[in-house]
């Protein structure tokens, strides 16, 4: 394994040479960020709506398992939720039983009744309002359990977590899903360049430094690129450190990948 990271280190360190005709280290452009997107549940994928080489957005449905059932629950624990059939009927029987106790404490300061009747009627009062707050407190849960419905059924929707690109599809329509991915994605605003560097030049390139980033042919030209991370760790086989650089590719003219040469300042 050290006689395999030497070769690696030698390879990368071999002077590249840019448009300019300048030496300089050999980089790779790579994506910032690359996903492996697979499913939080099992099931059967019931549609994937993009494809390799579609452009995503942070947020965007990529594909969705069958989700009938949750989809039938999740309307249930809607119309539960929203329903005020069991509010209005109670808040009607707490109005007539505040109305019936209204009358008898009347009564009964006249001395029309018993005190037992009073009594009797303000327990029934109380009960009324028992199963008005009861009803209000059902309610309130049941708006709960909806949007816990709606949480299951997400779940069987698969959004992208970044905006860039589909580099692979892996599964199709119709097919069972575990916890194997579905869709490869991959962001390439910014890029990543990653560097192996000499030993030597350690304490010569830091973060927030900018540097010449020349891509092969066809792309070519120059371009400027920070410093993000020097690795605080040298590898000890090959005499070399990493040094990851952010390149702005907001246009995405840049494809990742691709070969290049870098030059530091005061190299």
């Amino acid at each position: 394994m050290k006689v395999r990271i030497a070769a690696l280190g030698l390879v990368l360190l071999a002077p590249a040479v840019n448009a300019q005709g300048l030496a300089g280290l050999d980089c790779v452009i790579q994506p910032s960020r690359e996903v492996q997107l697979s499913s939080a549940v099992s099931g059967i994928l019931e549609s994937i709506e993009v494809d390799r080489g579609d452009a995503v957005v942070e947020g965007q449905l990529l594909a969705r398992l069958s989700s009938g059932v949750e989809r039938a629950s999740a309307e249930l624990a809607r119309q539960r939720a929203e329903s005020e059939l069991a509010i209005s009927s109670q808040q009607e029987r707490l109005s007539l039983a505040q109305r019936s106790l209204a009358r008898v404490d009347t009564l009964h300061s006249n001395k029309m009744i018993s005190e037992k009747e009073q009594d009797e009627t303000r327990t029934e009062a109380r009960l009324a309002q028992l199963d008005y707050d009861t009803a209000r407190e059902e309610k309130s849960i049941a708006g709960l359990e909806y949007q816990r419905a709606l949480e299951v059924l997400k779940l069987r929707e698969i959004t992208s977590p970044l905006s860039g690109y589909v580099v692979d599809r892996y599964k199709s329509v119709g097919e069972y899903v575990e916890e194997q991915p579905i869709l490869l994605l991959a962001q390439v605003d910014p890029l990543y360049v990653e560097v192996i560097a000499p030993v030597g030049l350690y304490r010569t390139i830091e973060p927030g430094m900018t540097a010449q980033i020349f891509p092969e042919q066809p792309i070519g030209g120059e371009l400027q690129a920070v410093v993000k991370t020097v690795d605080p760790v040298v590898d000890a086989a090959s005499g070399t450190f990493r040094v990851r650089l952010e390149l702005d590719n907001g246009d995405n003219a840049i494809p990742a990948g691709i070969s290049c040469a870098v030059e530091f300042p005061g190299r």
